[in-house]
């Protein structure tokens, strides 16, 4: 069954009031977004239009009432069909004032007494405006309060709606055929770049919207770099391959990982992939209600420092997944957020062995009240090995 493509009203209407509510608790007269996933988030407003940097894209969430998108006159089409009434529009570029005093005015009129406006400034947020142009904002606005809402934002979207988990569980499956069926192509395609291509197109048959993220490659006895794109290096016998993807489908993530062994592999890199398959079960065990993200890295990180491994160079082992590639909370010793059920999450160990090659597995789960789900197909758990 394919997912119904965006959402019924009453999703955005939920996710409003559970800001609001938030907003109200924190004295936050409004929030302002000017980054693709919040915007979206509220307003189900989807385009590959932010790929272009050039003009800048507001939404205001005032503590009472429905959002209102300042938008550039281009995009007011495409924005009139979401559930936003109220689209207030500019010509846009407009290098003297890009939609500043149109923002400016918007604030004002959301803002109480308190003068307290929210946004996202912390860790995994971004300013996608001008700097120039906020400072500017700021300035004119003197007395008024830009405030960090950045746990308020990551509160509400950490935990996904059961629309949100289908469409990521989607793209999961698809995905998890693709790679399925890659022992049954990969001989026809000479090098890592026709490897690479080869999987785009198996992807977007099997109904993938975009793949937007594909890395890795493949080097004799093990590879040593995970987040390149592919080279044009002939694909050869003894080479072990690792293919890392996040494919889209309306406009949610899957982000996981598999490896395969050509020909034939040693019994090294075969040791390191089921040291690191028996880390990601270990994790799978820990993602639990009560535990938290840190419990998750600590489990997989025993199995992988009990067989030789030193976790944790890489600062995490798996993250939060949905609109965006990787999302909160991490896998990581620093972070203590506890599991709750409707959250999202990969799971990412890897591991160095024989000097500097690297193994890493990924899988993506939802964490239920009764236990984690595995929404991707479990990889094999010994090195796969392709033969002609």
């Amino acid at each position: 069954m394919i997912p119904e493509r965006g959402f019924p009203q009453i999703e955005f209407e939920q996710r409003l009031e559970k800001a609001q509510q938030l907003m109200n608790d924190s004295n936050l007269d409004v929030l302002f977004f000017c980054s693709e996933a919040e915007v979206r988030y509220f307003t189900g407003f989807l385009t590959q239009f932010w790929q272009s940097p050039t003009r800048p894209w507001f939404l205001c969430i005032p503590q009472k009432g429905n959002p209102v998108a300042v938008i550039p006159e281009i995009g007011a089409d495409c924005m009139g069909r979401t559930w936003i009434e109220d689209i207030r529009t500019w010509s846009s570029p407009h290098p003297e004032d890009d939609g500043i005093s149109l923002i400016q005015k918007t604030l004002e009129e959301f803002s109480g007494s308190s003068k307290t406006i929210g946004m996202p400034m912390g860790v995994e947020s971004v300013l996608r405006m001008p700097l120039t142009d906020f400072v500017t904002l700021q300035e004119q606005m003197k007395g008024f309060h830009f405030r960090d809402a950045t746990p308020l934002i990551r509160q509400l979207r950490m935990i996904k709606s059961e629309r949100e988990i289908e469409k990521i569980s989607h793209v999961c499956q698809m995905v998890s055929n693709v790679f399925e069926s890659l022992p049954e192509w990969i001989f026809e395609e000479p090098t890592e770049t026709d490897v690479f291509r080869r999987f785009k197109m198996e992807c977007l048959q099997q109904g993938v919207d975009d793949v937007s993220y594909l890395v890795g490659g493949a080097g004799p006895g093990g590879y040593s770099d995970i987040i390149s794109p592919p080279s044009g290096k002939k694909i050869t016998p003894g080479d072990v391959l690792i293919l890392d993807t996040g494919c889209v489908f309306d406009g949610y993530f899957c982000d996981f990982d598999r490896n395969y062994a050509l020909e034939h592999a040693d019994d090294a890199v075969r040791k390191a992939y089921r040291v690191v398959y028996q880390a990601t079960e270990a994790g799978f065990e820990a993602a639990v209600v009560g535990n938290t993200t840190a419990d998750v890295f600590q489990a997989m990180n025993q199995v992988l420092e009990s067989n030789g491994a030193k976790g944790g160079q890489v600062g995490r082992m798996g993250h939060g997944l949905g609109m965006q590639l990787t999302e909160w909370p991490s896998n990581a010793p620093f972070d203590h957020t506890m599991m709750e059920p409707g959250m999202v999450l990969t799971l990412e160990p890897g591991m160095q062995f024989s000097g500097n090659k690297l193994m890493v597995h990924e899988e993506n789960l939802v964490i239920r009240e009764d236990g984690p789900e595995m929404i991707t197909r479990r990889a094999s758990a010994e090195l796969p090995v392709i033969c002609r």
